[in-house]
Parts: structure tokens; sequence; C-alpha cells
């Protein structure tokens, strides 16, 4: 009998060996599994494949990742890299723009959403796509891989567009801090120097040492594959091996880093005075390499410092007012580097003292430790996290691209059980151990006048904003069956609620709003539904900031409100578990907000001080002024001046905000959307017991602006000290949304100005000229009323007259000429496959849902868009053009360090 048994098991083992081997096409060895990733070595050329099947949307992510960075880079080619990353999409011997078929092109053409991004260990290439496109991708990526030409012509063009993408992160202070802080505290190693190089290496590098670098690095055994989502694994293993099997390895061993930092043996500070706004401290120490053991003590360590209400340096700095903003830079790489907190000081509070409160909760942790509630906390938090994590094939694919880098992408599938695994004595020790003032690099940035801080102008979101991390586009403007029949729809307690079933295990995503907008404050102060917003998640009547915070946080649950023009909205993402727990402290949030004084008043000065930092980005400032040059005072459109923002914060009062609390709060108009693994019943059910009996609320107010007209009109707007500057073109079209002209413009703005590079801006201003590193057009304001048509672009100061001119010239060709039938063909395709891209995320899908129920259409418009979208002509496109958009009423808007008449200073 025991012999039988041993049979079949041999049997069974062999069968199912054989079964694997057969999915297995020639030429490939299986190395491991785990986490559901297969992992494949091509036995000619070394290359490594990951896979991942996940049936959930029809979309793929396929990523190349190569295991070269700054990190490789010497003194004369730093930005090295990054400037092969951006010359990466110019011509191959296959792909040439005389020929129509660019690289970019061809990915755009088929709607998939593409970058490159470089980093300190690892650049990545990268296509989301409909799953059917595989074959594309793998024969675009394995064509740059060895076939780039790289012309002294290309080098050229694409080097001022990396420079303006260097001056755009040297207008912030704080990335010009973080820089310095780098290289003081590296003197040997190569994190020494920032990722997209010194700027005299990105202007004068020969074309003939980025080809050696090239040569050197760009070969099958320097790089790993990744192919995640609908993917059938023996078809995708025999397009790579079609693409990639003919590469041959690198014809020399890859070198490789052996420089070692020397101990460090005493502190070290770095100061750095410019224009600028705020104070910035940051407060570096040296941590090991990202596969240590104590990579996972101190991810937990982050969060219990800075993540959240709950966090130690919220408590110490941002609730007692010395603090308008804080966050932790810490990401494990493949050699040691830094655990840096960041804080934005509030005015008039010194750098000295909040460095002593860092340091002294370092000390702190060293003699009592954390708390077994703190650890636990926060790995649910990362915990939560990662599931959130694995909303979408390309977010996926992007954290084992960091994996990657590391040196071991099974760092990624093993990540949670490693974090569960934290105790509080772990923290105390890897503090005792990485976090003395020997080996520490501390760096101040005072501001002198104002002007300085660029760049990002929302508030830093803890472990989301990685400095020195270089995109080739804008990271920002890139993102079977009818949808709409997975979509219930049901008025519960008067709230309209909308649940979409999706495919995604474990997360649910949500989002809602109600008319409380700027547009409601009244006359008397423009900033009182702002404040009144924000007010909601300092306290209910119930719990404490900090206790609804811990609840939340223990749940690795968020919840996020905001205001805009019309709208008071909230978000957030939770697990599917914890669904009726969080729409209960949804409902409490919103229907019982405390508003204490004293809360109110350390809001303000938070405020106050992102306000600040706003006022320090020249895109924001544009933005701003252009408003008030397009639409009078009380339109929704029109942003209150910062300057009267700040005066009008400080005289809130809370009888201010329970008086706009009282009038507009209530389910009247209030939108619910959520979607993800989701019981249907269950979310009903938590929505009905939580919101039972509240009333109140308005209707949105009616908005008609057809009368207003837009008059040409230029303002400069000088704010010193920066080396990127602003452009900002306008025009009314008192178009909204729901109108029938609305998608004939919106198409032809998408064709001229879109986030890609088929787009006309981006491909003659950017590509060709080589004047920019972003400049884009688009329709905005127009969901609840008529809207405005934008271009904004980056130039640097002594460019700008030139890239106006360009700007100005390609605009006015556009409205007399119109598109073009491939551009026409070629953008509809395009539009088509982002959208259905777009949808496969529960918060694309959210989002999407919300939008859609806000201008008042059906659900099934969801479906809809595309057949919409196929059914323009051109003549639609090119009638609308010339309808709205009057070149010779185009309002102008310059900010950055240029005088009353556009002329650069210093």
């Amino acid at each position: 009998m025991l012999k039988k048994l041993f049979n079949l098991s041999f049997f069974l083992l062999f069968a199912v060996s054989f079964s694997l081997a057969q999915n297995i096409p020639e030429g490939f060895t299986r190395v491991k599994e785990l986490g559901g990733i297969s992992e494949y070595k091509l036995d000619s050329n070394g290359l490594t494949v990951l896979l991942l099947e996940d049936h959930s949307a029809p979309v793929i992510t396929f990523m190349v990742t190569y295991h070269v960075g700054s990190r490789n880079e010497v003194t004369g080619t730093s930005g090295a890299t990054h400037l092969l990353e951006h010359l990466m999409f110019k011509d191959t011997k296959k792909y040439q723009k005389k020929d129509h078929n660019k690289i970019d092109d061809l990915l755009s053409k088929v709607g998939a959403i593409s970058n490159a991004s470089t980093w300190y260990d690892r650049t990545n290439y990268h296509e989301t796509m409909a799953s059917d496109q595989l074959e594309l991708g793998v024969q675009i990526e394995s064509e740059r891989m060895r076939n780039l030409l790289l012309r002294e012509e290309d080098k050229n063009s694409e080097m001022t567009v990396v420079r303006n993408e260097f001056e755009r992160g040297e207008n912030s202070p704080f990335e010009a801090l973080d820089v310095l802080i780098k290289a003081a505290a590296f003197t040997a190693h190569p994190y020494h120097h920032p990722t997209i190089g010194w700027r005299s290496d990105i202007e004068n590098v020969p074309i003939q040492k980025l080809r050696e670098f090239y040569n050197t690095y760009y070969w099958p055994n320097n790089a790993t594959i990744t192919v995640i989502g609908d993917i059938d694994k023996a078809n995708a293993l025999t397009l790579i091996k079609k693409y990639y099997g003919e590469i041959t390895s690198s014809p020399s061993p890859i070198p490789q880093v052996y420089t070692t930092e020397p101990e460090q043996q005493g502190i070290r500070r770095v100061v750095l005075k410019r224009p600028g706004q705020l104070g910035v401290v940051g407060v570096g120490d040296k941590i090991p390499e990202g596969l240590n053991k104590d990579t996972y003590p101190l991810t937990v360590l982050n969060y219990i410092l800075s993540d959240g209400k709950t966090s130690r340096y919220y408590k110490l700095l941002t609730d007692k007012n010395l603090a308008v903003d804080l966050f932790i830079y810490y990401v494990p790489f493949k050699d040691p580097s830094m655990f840096t907190p960041y804080v934005f000081l509030s005015p008039g509070v010194k750098h000295e003292d909040v460095e002593k409160i860092i340091t002294a909760e370092y000390d702190s942790i060293k003699k009592n430790g954390v708390t077994q509630e703190e650890v636990t906390r926060a790995i649910n938090k990362i915990t939560a996290e990662t599931s959130y994590g694995r909303d979408g094939s390309y977010s996926i694919a992007s954290q084992l691209n960091e994996a990657i880098a590391m040196g071991d992408w099974s760092y990624y599938a093993t990540y949670e059980d490693n974090i569960k695994k934290v105790t509080p004595m772990d923290i105390q020790e890897v503090v005792k151990k990485y976090f003395n003032e020997d080996t520490r690099t501390v760096g101040y940035f005072y501001p002198q006048i104002p002007g300085g801080e660029g760049g990002d102008t929302k508030r830093i979101q803890n472990r989301s904003r990685n400095p020195g991390m270089c995109f080739y586009r804008d990271p920002e403007l890139s993102a079977g069956a009818k949808i709409s029949d997975n979509i219930s729809r049901k008025k519960i307690n008067n709230i309209d609620v909308i649940i979409a079933k999706t495919g995604v295990k474990d997360v649910v995503t949500f989002a809602g709003s109600l008319a409380a907008g700027h547009i409601l404050s009244p006359d008397s102060n423009l900033m009182i539904a702002d404040i009144t917003g924000n007010m909601l998640d300092k306290g209910t009547t119930k719990e404490d900031k900090f206790t609804l915070s811990k609840k939340l946080e223990d749940l690795g649950a968020s919840i996020v409100f905001s205001v805009d023009a019309n709208t008071s909205n909230f978000s957030g993402k939770c697990l599917k578990k914890d669904v009726p727990a969080v729409i209960g402290m949804v409902a409490e949030q919103l229907r019982t907000p405390a508003f204490l004084p004293d809360e109110l008043d350390k809001l303000k000065k938070q405020i106050t001080g992102s306000i600040r930092q706003t006022m320090d980005d020249p895109s924001s400032v544009a933005e701003n002024a252009i408003s008030q040059l397009l639409f009078p005072k009380g339109h929704p459109n029109y942003e209150t001046p910062f300057d009267k923002s700040i005066d009008e914060i400080n005289k809130v009062s809370v009888e201010d905000v329970k008086a706009f609390y009282n009038k507009y709060y209530g389910p009247k108009s209030m939108l619910f959307v959520a979607a993800g693994d989701i019981d249907v019943k269950e979310f009903e059910n938590a929505i009905e017991s939580s919101f039972k009996g509240w009333k109140g609320g308005v209707d949105y107010p009616t908005c008609n602006n057809s009368s207003i007209t837009t008059s040409s009109v230029k303002k400069y707007i000088t704010i010193p000290g920066k080396t990127s500057t602003a452009l900002e073109m306008g025009i009314v079209t008192n178009l909204k949304r729901s109108d029938p002209d609305y998608y004939s413009l919106s198409f032809g703005v998408e064709v001229f100005g879109g986030g890609t590079f088929m787009a006309r801006l981006m491909s003659i201003v950017r590509d060709d000229e080589g004047l920019t590193y972003g400049i884009y057009s688009w329709l905005s304001k127009d969901l609840f009323c008529g809207g405005q048509w934008n271009i904004q672009g980056t130039f640097a100061p002594q460019l700008l007259a030139k890239g106006t001119e360009s700007t100005l010239r390609e605009l006015k060709r556009w409205v007399k000429d119109g598109i073009t039938d491939v551009e026409m063909k070629n953008t509809k395709s395009r539009l088509i496959g982002e959208y259905k891209v777009q949808l496969a995320t529960t918060s694309g899908l959210v989002n999407q849902i919300l939008s859609i129920a806000q201008r008042g259409l059906e659900l099934n418009f969801i479906d809809k868009y595309p057949d919409i979208i196929n059914a323009l002509t051109i003549d639609e496109v090119n009638s609308a053009i010339k309808k709205y958009i009057k070149p010779d009423d185009i309002a102008i808007v310059i900010a950055g360090s240029v005088d009353e008449k556009g002329n650069p200073i210093k």
C-alpha cells in the first residue's frame, strides 16, 4: 500500500512538473515562485523575467528595470542615466519620428500610459495598456535596449529639456536643501550627487560619454522585465523570447560599484540661504542597505514618528504650531542611505528648537522605547497600505521595481510578513544603533525674501514623496462586460449612494461630495467654507481628533476632507472588513464636528503656512492671477488672491464656521461613491445606520457666465530667486461638461496640448525645440458652470521669450488650420485606450463615477464615453476650436524671476 502511495505521489509530482515545463517555452529556466510571482531566466542572454497574473481587469503593465542609476555615475557623467532615460524616447533604428512611428506616438495611439524614471539604483521604462497590446510593449522595449541612434542633435535638444527639469527642482528650497544634505553626508559614495546630475554635467556631457554609458549598462543581463496583469504566462514568455532572444548579453562584465562611504566621525551641518517663505529643517541619520533586517523596524519607526495625528512628531510639532508640515524621507536603497525628517517651520519658529525636538525624541526612544500599541498601529497601517498598493497592475509593478533595485525582488513578496514580526525592542535597538550625533547631517534653510518653495504645492504626504526621483514626463499628468452592469445606485437617507464591485481583493475606495464649496462663503469672508470643511477632522462632539485618528489608523484606513469651489469633499480607503467602522467615522465627522476654538486657531496657522508655500511656486501664482483676469469676484472660478486669503483666514471665528455648517451641511446634495471588493448590502446598511436622521443641506447654486468675455491682457509677476519661470494663458469658454460642444473642443485641446508627446505643444516646443520640460493645454473648472481653457508651461527666464513665441505660433496655427485626419484617428485611439486603463483601479473608477454623477448624467455614461469620442467628426472638432479659442483675446500671466517687461532678473 505504501509503495502504491509512493508511486502515485511520484506520478502526480512528475505530472505537475511535466505540465509546468510544458508551459515554459524552450530557452527559459524557471528560477523560483513566491507570492504568485514567477521568475524565469532567458538562457541565451541572462535576461530576468517576472510574471504575475491578475485577471481583474483587461489591462497589463510591462516594465523593464535596468540595474543602473545615478549610483553608477562618476564626476563628469552625473545625470547621465537620467539624460539617457530621455534619449531612450528618441529615434531608434526601427522607430523614427520622420517615419511617423515615434515610440511615444505608437504607445499613445493604443491608449498606453507610459513613462520612465531614474533614481539612485535603477532606471525603469513602463507601459500600462490594454492586455491585447502586450506585443507592442515588448517590441518597443527590446528595440530601444540596443538600437538607440543617440545622435548629437537629439542630445542637444533634450539637454535643455532636462536642464529645465533641473531648474524646476531648483525652484524649491526644500529640494535644494535635500541635495546639500546628501552631498555633505556622502563624501565618497555616489549617493553624494543628485540623480538629475549637477548642472555643468547636464550641460556639457559629450554624446560619446553617453554612448559609452549606454553600451556599458543597457544589456539583457543587466535588466529585469516585469509583466503584471491580464496575461497568459506562456504567451508572455514566447513574445519576450521572440524580441529579446536575438540580443546578446554584454560583451564585458557589467561594472559594479565597490565604493563604500568612510565612517563619519562628527556631525555635519549645511545652511542654505535664498528667497523663500518658510524655513526648513532636515535632520539626516545614516541607516543600512535596504536588504538589511533593520529595514523593517526602521519602516515601522517612520510611521510611529510621522504618520497621522497619533504620530509623535505631529503631536510635538504640528499640533503645537511649530510646523506647517513635516514628513520623513526614508526609502531603502541598495546601499546604506539616510533617514531624514523634514520640518517646514511655522513663521517665527527657530530652527534650533525644532532640531532639538527631533533629536530629543530619538533620545527618549533609546531610553524608554516605544509602546506595543504604537507598533501594532503602525503595522496595521503598513499592511493596509500593502493591500492598497495592489490596486492595479502599475501599482504592483512600481513596488516590485524598487525591490528589484535593492537587489532582490522577493523583498516585495515577503515584506508584509517581515513587517509583522517587528517588536518594540527591535525599534529601540535600531534607534540606539543608527541615530547618533556623530553620524548625523543637519541642514537649515533660512528664507531671505519672498519667493522660494516651488514644485508640488500640495501638502506634503509622508511616504508618497520621493525627492530626487526623475521622470521622463511629469507623473502628475500621466496616469469586456459593461462597467455599468456592476454598478448599483440607491437613495439612502436622501444620500445618493453608488457602489461599483470590482475584482480587486480586500480593498475599498470611496469618495463623495456635497454643496458647501467656496462659492457659498458669505461675501464678508470668502475663506469660511474652506475653514469649515477642513475643521471636520479636528474632533467631534463625541471624540477628540486624536481618539478619532487612533481608531482610523489602527485599521490602516484613511479619510481625507477637502473643499473646492463648489463642493465639500471626502475620500478614503479601507479594507473590506472595516467598511462599517470607517463609514461610521465618515458620518461622525460630517454630522457632529466639535468646532473647538483652539483647533480653529491651529488650523488657521496651518492653512496660512500652506498658502505661503503655494505663493512660492511660480505656476501656482500664475494660475491664481489668471483666474482673477478671467472671472469676476464672486464667480466660482475666481480664486481669491493669496494675500487676501491670509487676511480673511485670520478673521474667521468659531461662530462663522458653525453658522456656515448649519446652513449648508446635510444630505440633500450628497453623493457617496465606492468601488472595490464590496458587499453591497453591508455597505448600504452601514450608510443607513450611520446617517439615519441626518437632515439639511442645499442644492447646488445655479451658475450662468455666458456673458463673460476674455480681454487680451498680459501680466508679469516678479518672484525673485527662481530658475524656472511659469507661463499661463487662458480664455473663458463658457462651456460646461454637459454642453454639446464640450467633447468636440476637449478633443481638439487634447490634440494640441494633452499630456502626451503626440500633442503638438510637447512634440514641438519640448521635443523638437527643447525649450521646456513641460507645456500642456486643458479645459478646467467646468463641472458645475462654464469653464476655461488654459496653457501652462515652464521656461528658464532666458528662454521665456522664445518659448512664448513658439507657443503662440503653434496656438495660431492650431486655430487657423485645425487638426488633421491622422491626429483625429490617433487621438481617438489614445483617449479610448487611456480611459479604459484609468478605470482599472478603484480610485480611477470612483473618481470617474463621481464626476459623472455630479454632472447629473446617467451611470451608463461610463460605457458611452468611448462611443461619444468615436462619433466625433473632424469638422465638429475644428469648428469648436475656432468658435471658442480666439488667439487675439488671450489673457497671459508670467511669474518668476522676470521684471515688469518680462526680462530676466538675477
